[in-house]
């Protein structure tokens, strides 16, 4: 038996409600083989397309004759958090019962505490919602958002994308997954939130959802973090005539590979950072980039990329 935090990548979700329904449906096959395997499973997920979406739609309501309030970004995340959680729920129940397995599954909301002085703040970058005109864009900005135009197709709010330091309801997931429950945490890479006079305050802000799944498989002392992206591998010299697909490297590795800049920002680049933030932490903890599909062979060692120590 393994300890396992899977975090499924975008191509794990659909883009809308009804093709996530459609789509979590193979997922939850795959989670399922994992667990029938006899492995302990927590599940966090990206939130980008369905986040934005709501983000969208709060802010076409607001300028609408309706004048429904503007929601602000936290509480955007949250409600990504809870109907994706509804999503992979069901279907692993689903799932479950086709196969007479009997276990719990459970979405916790999840809040992640970040440094209200990580260096992130003070250069927002990851862009949200829908696009503007420098018009617009201008006008808002007096209420204390932030625009950069977004290759020529407008204006985009955008915001920080700060470093998880820890995951606010880390016992009540502990709590779970040590009773055996099939938990869906940090999705979106958490709500991000800051502390200030003791207080736990709500930030707009997008964490990685790489970074916060190697932040939750650290404090409940996972095994392994299986990063799922649209590969079954990674690669160095990517696209090009010597490109080399990796089986197994070590951590120091992985670095001087980062360091030769062969992994893009924003894509493969963060994955291989979150693998080595949780292999770092502890001897024997190991990551594994694969696909979703070759989850199970990649824990057989018959493909994935690991990275250990």
């Amino acid at each position: 038996m393994k300890k396992i935090v899977l975090a499924l990548g975008g191509n794990a979700l659909g883009s809308t409600p009804e093709e996530q329904k459609d789509a979590v449906k193979t997922t939850a096959k795959s989670i399922v083989d994992l667990v029938e395997a006899g492995n302990k499973i927590i599940i966090s997920h990206g939130n980008g397309p369905q986040v934005g979406m709501i983000n969208l739609s709060f802010d076409t309501a607001a300028k609408s004759e309706a004048k429904t309030p503007a929601m602000p970004f936290p509480e955007c995340g949250a409600m990504s958090q809870g109907y994706i959680g509804y999503h992979l729920q069901n279907a692993i129940e689903n799932e479950l019962k086709n196969r007479k397995l009997e276990k719990m599954v459970a979405t916790i909301v999840s809040q992640v505490l970040v440094d209200k002085k990580d260096p992130a703040f003070e250069n927002p970058t990851k862009p949200i919602g829908s696009f503007y005109s420098e018009e617009e864009a201008k006008a808002m900005e007096k209420d204390g958002f932030v625009f950069k135009e977004d290759a020529g197709r407008g204006y985009r709010r955008v915001v920080p994308s700060p470093r998880p330091v820890d995951i606010v309801e880390k016992s009540a997931i502990k709590l779970l997954y040590d009773n055996d429950c099939i938990v869906v945490a940090g999705g979106g890479g958490g709500i991000p939130v800051v502390e200030e006079d003791g207080r736990l305050i709500g930030v707009p802000a997008v964490i990685d959802k790489d970074f916060t799944s190697a932040k939750i498989a650290e404090l409940v002392d996972a095994d392994t973090l299986i990063i799922l992206t649209a590969v079954d591998q990674v690669a160095i010299n990517f696209g090009e005539e010597n490109e080399k697909w990796l089986d197994e490297i070590t951590i120091d590795q992985a670095k001087v590979y980062i360091e030769e800049g062969h992994f893009a920002p924003g894509s493969m680049l963060p994955k291989v950072q979150a693998a080595i933030s949780f292999a770092e932490t502890k001897e024997g903890r190991q990551a594994l980039i694969t696909s979703l599909e070759k989850a199970a062979a990649g824990l057989q060692g018959k493909t994935g990329t690991i990275i250990k120590k």
